[in-house]
């Protein structure tokens, strides 16, 4: 039996498990998927353990996306977002990957929603800010990101400024989602407060595609307003399943069942 597993700090509430869950029992794979709660101090000592027990692969969540890293070997991708969410063990030094990345740009791709040559725009520069700014400028988007505290977001677009990254303040947004193509919401607004919206209703149209990370609840106040001005909607769930698809497929070679994931995802959620 392989064992595949997810590290942090607290993990109980985690959607990971039924979504892997099904994954294994939908591919015929002998492979069970747990959760562990490391001691933050000894985050290295239980990777090294994990890979000295055989463990097949780690996901990695708050708080320990970025501890994880010099224990690690990280791919290009991992290293620019500055944060691991995956880690694959082959022998040699673990790798960490970051699939959040891939996770906003899959989420758009199943909504037939191009990325490359679009107009983007990211809210909020944090962790999510970062993988979602970086996975659209990568993926050949023009991305602008927007923060409440402007220096954060001016430090982000400063580290990829080769791929071209232009930062602001939220009162920039009056100027720039009226040309967007995407809008990524990467801050946590809407999931205390379902009637709050980090971005004014009357700044959006039906030319736009909007992803929102917040996937509790999955229709935000974002998405409600984004679907009443006919823009193209995205909930937060689709880039969960697909960060969580990219793992999979990292750690055991097959074609992620997707729709079982999905299924199994969304009946928790």
């Amino acid at each position: 039996m392989d064992v595949y597993g997810l590290i942090g700090r607290p993990v109980e509430h985690s959607l990971s498990p039924p979504m892997h869950e099904a994954a294994y029992a939908a591919r015929s794979l002998d492979a069970r998927y747990v959760t562990l709660e490391p001691q933050p101090e000894r985050i290295d000592e239980a990777i090294a353990g994990a890979d000295a027990l055989g463990v097949a692969g780690l996901n990695v969540t708050v708080p320990f996306k970025q501890d994880v890293l010099p224990a690690l070997d990280p791919t290009p991708t991992a290293e620019a977002v500055g944060a691991v969410n995956t880690i694959t063990f082959d022998g040699g030094t673990p790798e960490g990957h970051n699939t959040d990345t891939e996770g906003v740009i899959r989420a758009f791709e199943h909504h037939d929603v191009a990325v490359e040559d679009q107009s983007a725009v990211v809210v909020g520069a944090g962790g999510a800010g970062r993988a979602a700014t970086y996975a659209l400028a990568d993926a050949g988007a023009d991305t602008f990101v927007a923060n409440r505290t402007v220096e954060r977001a001016a430090t982000l677009a400063d580290e990829f400024a080769d791929l071209g990254v232009e930062a602001g303040g939220l009162d920039d947004l009056d100027e720039r989602l009226p040309g967007a193509d995407l809008l990524v919401n990467a801050t946590s607004v809407g999931m205390d407060d379902p009637d709050a919206s980090p971005v004014p209703a009357a700044l959006l149209h039906g030319d736009l595609a909007v992803l929102d990370a917040v996937y509790s609840p999955l229709r935000t106040r974002l998405l409600r307003d984004a679907a009443d001005a006919g823009a193209t909607t995205v909930d937060g769930a689709w880039m969960l399943l697909y960060q969580g698809v990219a793992a999979f497929e990292r750690w055991t070679g097959v074609d992620a069942p997707v729709a079982a994931m999905n299924a199994a995802l969304r009946d928790r959620l």
